[in-house]
């Protein structure tokens, strides 16, 4: 069942979303080439996300035990976090969770570690950039299909594939709701947009082909040829003026749909 939020709730869910913004940027800027580890990283998220007097959606969820996700290089996503430290070179996707008054709010970042590829930061850029053309489809009357055809066509016009193995979701007071939200589609397809639902828009990106398999932990996704993979994603609220990002800081909030 699809929730429609209250504006109350959808300014509930702004803030936990504010504390997910706040925490990602501070954890991107805080790594440092050949020192800091993904269990660094997801340390400092607890401490973070307790000082903001925020839960972690994810760990627990389903016996995953950390904050963060945190997926390097092949990785696609649920990259538990390890010991080793991320090199000069590496991309690194760190996804977090946040619950505040009961309200979640959802979203990713891939970040460069040092100076990267050329091929690297231009995988950074698409999947960005794609994000934002999905989000600019969450409209009243638009389609779920709407969004993950925006976000296929645009990482595929660049030459890169989008995983099919994997989706966005309704989001609010669980962290999955419904509707599931592909990365890829047809316009005009699935449920229709409306105000007052609460979408998090995720595509994850490969360079090579769009096949997936999953570790033996259970948790982590890479690609099936080893090729490089990139992840972003906001929580988004469906209003009469336009998309909302409930996932932004205090000083970039509001109705947008630009990166």
């Amino acid at each position: 069942m699809i929730r429609i939020k209250t504006p109350d709730e959808i300014e509930k869910m702004r803030i936990a979303g504010g504390v997910v913004a706040r925490t990602l940027d501070h954890l991107a800027r805080s790594i440092v080439p050949g020192k800091t580890t993904t269990q660094d990283l997801t340390a400092l998220a607890e401490h973070l996300l307790a000082q903001a007097g925020a839960a972690a959606s994810f760990k627990g969820y389903r016996g995953y035990p950390s904050a963060i996700c945190a997926s390097v290089n092949q990785v696609v996503v649920h990259g538990i976090p390890g010991p080793l430290p991320l090199d000069t070179g590496d991309i690194v996707g760190i996804d977090l969770g946040a619950i505040v008054e009961g309200y979640h709010g959802d979203a990713a970042v891939t970040v460069p570690v040092g100076e990267i590829s050329e091929e690297a930061g231009r995988l950074l850029r698409v999947t960005r950039e794609a994000l934002y053309k999905g989000i600019e489809q969450a409209r009243p009357g638009r389609r779920v299909g709407d969004i993950g055809a925006a976000i296929q066509e645009y990482a595929e016009r660049h030459g890169y594939s989008v995983v099919r193995d994997l989706v966005g979701h309704g989001i609010g007071r669980s962290m999955h709701e419904d509707p599931q939200v592909p990365n890829f589609g047809k316009h005009g397809h699935g449920p229709r947009l409306r105000e007052g639902m609460t979408l998090a828009i995720e595509p994850m990106v490969n360079i090579g082909g769009y096949s997936t398999r999953t570790l033996d932990d259970h948790w982590t996704i890479v690609t099936k040829d080893g090729s490089l993979s990139a992840h972003f994603e906001h929580t988004v609220a469906i209003t009469a003026r336009g998309p909302d990002i409930l996932t932004v800081g205090p000083d970039r909030g509001g109705i947008s749909a630009n990166g």
